[in-house]
C-alpha cells in the first residue's frame, strides 16, 4: 500500500497493488542490504508500474492512499 500511495501522491497515477510491487522492492531496505557496498554505484533503476484495476469505491482505500486530513475532506 505504501508504494501505491507514493505513486498516487507523487505521480498522480493509480496503480493496482500487484503493479506497485516492483517499486516497493526497489525502495525496500532489504534490497539495500542485499546490494551492500555496490549500492552507491546504482544511480538509476527502472521500475515497471502497471494496472489501474483498482475499485476506488472500496471502503477504506482512500484512507489508505491519502493523508488523514485529505481523506476526511480537509485538504
Amino acid at each position: 500500500m505504501a508504494a501505491m500511495r507514493l505513486c498516487f501522491e507523487r505521480m498522480k497515477v493509480v496503480v493496482e497493488p500487484s503493479g506497485a510491487v516492483g517499486l516497493a522492492a526497489a525502495l525496500s531496505p532489504a534490497l539495500a542490504a542485499a546490494l551492500g557496498e555496490r549500492r552507491p554505484q546504482l544511480r538509476r533503476v527502472g521500475v515497471v508500474l502497471s494496472g489501474g484495476n483498482v475499485d476506488l469505491g472500496v471502503r477504506g482505500l482512500w484512507q489508505a492512499l491519502l493523508p488523514p486530513a485529505a481523506a476526511n475532506g480537509h485538504a
